[in-house]
């Protein structure tokens, strides 16, 4: 990442310095792209901080955690005031607001950006997401800018084509300021809790098809790239659609039929899933995705359970039609993907609240649009809607949404009962179902919940018939249970 990155800035006409503690690693990447006669690599820190114009601008690419820490403190000595360490690796927001506090009192800025798109991405043009002051963002606004991803301004789909010394011309940015010190690293999180569902619902239409219709690898790929060519163009389509095709190396076969089914992660959706019951917000989808992870992992658990566990019985179940549950499946989906990134947007808005950030949610979902993981057509619509009402509560309420979960709906409920009824888990689905019905439900049956939890713990409830903010208790050891206003 941090090479690629380094390439796309010199692609760009900056003149860069680059430093690796092995110093081996920086003379192969020198020698590998000798042709950037603007790339300078540097022994010692020391010398490689000396090179560069102040205030410095010191973009640190290693692994989130300690490692962080280790480079900052490493770098303090050779600094001056108002110099820049930009951090773009997935750090936690919470690291970020601590590194930002911690420099600012030595008269150092600090910028936490998040940084999406991959390897690739960050060779060609990412989605950049910049949380700092705005003194260190007008610093370095106009090479964020010009690094990265760029979409066609009339339709929002990501310009293609960028070769190695030659990046993309005109379009619009996908960088941008996201606000004050965590903000960058924040939104990166979410982004990528957002990205675990959009993973996981695909793996789930894919299961569908694969064990209740029958479909083969390929064909599940062939279909997937119909279905993104509408409603459901995305990155992560595209590349399932191709990865589904890509035959086995060494067996024959498709090389899908051969991978084991466990699935690794490195902590953001986890985060993402944590700080959503931190902050009070529902985002089911999220952690079901985060689960299904979890669940991937104890393979040999899930061996055993098999041969032990029994699910429905098949042959009391209706035949399917293929054609028409495919396209069920592809309504599920979208419906299930809208919810997904309106519980994202809605963390988004409780930790703005938190964290008193002017969060700017339309612009967001733009510079989503092109070089990062979740790009997709569907952020044109998402940008469209806080357009109109930059208040908007959530996306669900927006009338383009609301229409198309509509027209869906019946599909979605078809998937996940068929699902159900012929044993197959589809975690996200099922979830983002739930979450929609929740919230268009005007009650819940929380009220026995609250009751439950007075009977036992006099923790008191609120009264339909009473002004909201007025508590009572019942006295439900006393013979005559009077209740109380608390």
């Amino acid at each position: 990442m941090g090479q690629n990155l380094a390439l796309n800035i010199a692609d760009h006409g900056y003149q860069i310095s680059v430093y690796n503690r092995t110093y081996q690693k920086t003379e192969d990447f020198l020698n590998r792209n000798s042709y950037c006669s603007n790339l300078l690599g540097f022994e010692s820190l020391q010398s490689f901080v000396g090179s560069l114009e102040k205030p410095r601008k010191i973009i640190i690419m290693v692994q989130a955690g300690t490692a962080t820490d280790a480079v900052i403190e490493s770098l303090l000595p050779h600094l001056d005031e108002q110099d820049i360490i930009i951090d773009g690796g997935n750090a936690k927001w919470t690291d970020t607001i601590r590194r930002e506090s911690m420099l600012n009192k030595k008269n150092l800025c600090f910028v936490g950006s998040g940084v999406s798109g991959g390897e690739e991405g960050a060779r060609f043009g990412p989605s950049l997401m910049a949380g700092g002051s705005k003194y260190a963002w007008e610093e370095i606004k106009e090479a964020w800018l010009a690094i990265s991803a760029k979409v066609d301004p009339a339709t929002g789909k990501p310009l293609e084509g960028a070769l190695p010394g030659k990046p993309i011309d005109g379009g619009v940015p996908c960088a941008a300021y996201i606000g004050e010190n965590g903000a960058g690293h924040y939104v990166k999180m979410v982004h990528n809790g957002i990205e675990y569902g959009d993973m996981q619902m695909i793996c789930e239409a894919y299961h569908l098809m694969r064990d209740l219709l029958g479909m083969e690898a390929n064909e599940i790929g062939e279909t997937f790239s119909d279905w993104n060519q509408g409603e459901l163009d995305s990155f992560l389509m595209n590349i399932s659609a191709d990865a589904l095709q890509q035959k086995d190396p060494s067996k024959g076969g498709y090389l899908v039929d051969h991978v084991l089914d466990t699935a690794g992660q490195k902590g953001t959706g986890k985060w993402t899933s944590v700080n959503a019951l931190d902050m009070g917000i529902p985002a089911p989808t999220v952690a079901e995705a985060v689960f299904a992870r979890c669940m991937s992992a104890i393979k040999d658990e899930r061996s055993y359970a098999s041969s032990i566990l029994l699910g429905p019985s098949e042959g009391s179940l209706p035949p399917i039609d293929k054609s028409k549950f495919l396209e069920a499946i592809r309504g599920a989906l979208y419906c299930s993907k809208i919810c997904s990134y309106a519980q994202g947007f809605q963390l988004m808005q409780a930790a703005a609240e938190e964290y008193r950030w002017d969060l700017n949610y339309g612009e967001i979902a733009q510079i989503w649009r092109g070089g990062c993981i979740i790009r997709a057509a569907f952020l044109q619509k998402i940008t469209e809607a806080y357009e109109k009402d930059s208040s908007l509560a959530n996306l669900l309420l927006d009338s383009y949404f609301k229409e198309s979960l509509e027209q869906h709906q019946s599909e979605w409920r078809e998937v996940v009962s068929k699902a159900v009824m012929h044993g197959i888990p589809i975690p996200t689905f099922s979830s983002a179902l739930s979450y929609y019905d929740s919230y268009r439900s005007e009650r819940l049956p929380q009220n026995l919940l609250q009751i439950q939890r007075d009977y036992f713990g006099a923790h008191t409830y609120e009264r339909t018939d009473q002004k909201r903010g007025e508590f009572y208790h019942l006295d439900w050891l006393n013979p005559n249970r009077p209740e109380i206003k608390v």
